[in-house]
């Protein structure tokens, strides 16, 4: 038989017109709710690098870390706080992301941010660089585990023509965090209240905000996609339908007909899946891309004070000048939003790491204020676009079986290279000051933007299913 004739055949599966149902859905207020609350996870991972940066004025008065490292790899200075980040990032990452794809989206969303508001409550009392750098690591499992969570979560609650537009938006809620922290920094870290340094009040701060959106998250639905491909149909279709009710009634008139489906694979999915014939080549270019991407967005965003400092800028200030970098470009996931699903996201992931490097080059040769915070500014920008893009596009290219460990598995190298980008930039920094810093960065985005072009497939405006089978 002629696959003309299969297809024509061919009769959807209950599971297949799910999925078609939700990509016809016009994004009214409960879609933007879901998208929103899901972000509010997003927004910890961001948080995470912000305290990186804006606890270490705070910590270095405290002298429980130094501001460099007296050999490559030594623990006790800033490079080893931000590789303890990294190092938990990557457990989480590398071992645990499969969990999302065998218990579900909803509850490991839940149990992953507990984990991380914990674990840095207990990290705000430690007084000795070994035992911050180890609470550090334990409460960023949680957080590797929850990024992956969100990416996966995310791209399959939101249709297929605004998967960009909500990943711009979650780009958008996680940009709080910068502001966020560095006004709880500026304000607390040079003081004492109550006796009590100012860097454990940020991080207090910061774990109670978590526990909060962990009781928030109750509104959430799990994901139809997920609850479909392991059989759990019924459930599916409750939530679809509760979904599809509350949209249909937003919408004010008749929602669109679903176009006819995409055939899905039933086969149970494994992490070795994404070295077969099909996802190879898009494997590895993802294990490049966040390799190297993560020394253009954490090599600049958890040094930003330090580096303010190295150029002869108070304590204080650096806080100052680093809020107002923040606010100024929290404005970008917005404008962001206008044309995250016009333009291809390769081409965006591209033109978001060469913007990196120019602006992170013109960075590192000034000395006036109005020209750091004018060129911070653009490089905040800059890095925002590569978050929203490289999140968004990651989600995109594997099936839901093995998305969660897939994405997992390719992200997990940004973090493995986020252990050792602090080392890197403080041997540049000691060795070549700030200038060199940026021509290591600009460097490495020439890497991601010669593999993303020549390797990365196209994915604007396709149907999850059309773009892994």
């Amino acid at each position: 038989m002629s696959s003309a004739m299969e297809t024509a055949a061919w009769t959807p599966t209950p599971a297949e017109l799910l999925t078609a149902r939700l990509d016809r859905l016009p994004m009214t207020r409960t879609i933007w709710t879901m998208a929103a609350l899901v972000s509010l996870g997003g927004f910890f991972d961001a948080l995470a690098l912000e305290l990186t940066a804006t606890l270490a004025p705070g910590l270095f008065h405290a002298k429980i870390i130094t501001p460099t490292t007296p050999g490559l790899f030594g623990t006790t200075g800033l490079a080893g706080f931000i590789a303890a980040l990294f190092a938990g990032m990557f457990v989480g990452t590398i071992l645990f992301s499969y969990v999302a794809d065998l218990f579900g989206r909803r509850s490991i969303f839940a149990i992953s941010l507990l984990w991380y508001g914990t674990a840095s409550f207990v990290m705000a009392f430690q007084s000795t660089a070994f035992g911050l750098n180890l609470w550090r690591f334990i409460a960023t499992v949680g957080l590797g585990v929850e990024l992956v969570t969100v990416d996966a979560y995310l791209s399959e609650l939101v249709p297929k023509m605004a998967r960009g537009k909500a990943f711009a938006f979650l780009l958008a809620i996680s940009a709080i965090a910068g502001p966020f922290a560095y006004f709880l920094a500026w304000q607390l870290v040079p003081i004492a209240p109550f006796g009590i340094d100012g860097w454990r009040w940020v991080v207090g701060v910061s774990s109670l905000a978590a526990i909060v959106v962990w009781i928030v998250r109750l509104g959430l639905p799990e994901s139809p996609r997920w609850l479909a491909h392991r059989g759990r149909i019924e459930e599916a279709e409750r939530v679809t339908a509760r979904i599809e009710e509350r949209v249909a009634a937003e919408y004010g008139r008749p929602l669109p007909r679903p176009e006819r489906p995409l055939r899905h694979n039933p086969r149970k999915g494994s992490l070795a899946e994404i070295f077969n014939r099909e996802y190879r080549s898009r494997t590895v270019m993802l294990m490049l891309f966040n390799f190297f991407q993560t020394v253009g967005f954490y090599g600049f965003f958890a040094w930003v004070p330090t580096l303010l400092i190295a150029k002869g800028i108070h304590v204080t200030q650096s806080l100052e000048y680093g809020l107002i970098i923040k606010v100024a470009g929290f404005a970008w996931p917005f404008i962001n939003m206008l044309f995250a699903d016009r333009i291809e996201r390769k081409w965006q992931v591209c033109g978001s790491c060469f913007a990196i490097a120019v602006f992170g080059i013109l960075f590192g040769i000034q000395t006036t204020p109005f020209a750091l915070i004018v060129l911070g500014t653009l490089l905040s920008m800059s890095t925002g676009w590569l978050a929203y893009s490289l999140h968004n596009y990651q989600a995109e290219l594997y099936p839901t079986r093995i998305r969660a460990r897939a994405v997992g598995f390719v992200y997990s190298w940004s973090r493995l290279s986020g252990i050792l980008v602090g080392f890197m930039v403080g041997f540049f920094l000691r060795q070549f000051g700030v200038p060199g810093v940026f021509v290591f960065v600009a460097a490495c985005m020439l890497v991601v933007i010669v593999t993303v072009a020549a390797i990365g497939p196209r994915t604007k405006g396709l149907e999850l299913e059309a773009i892994a089978y």
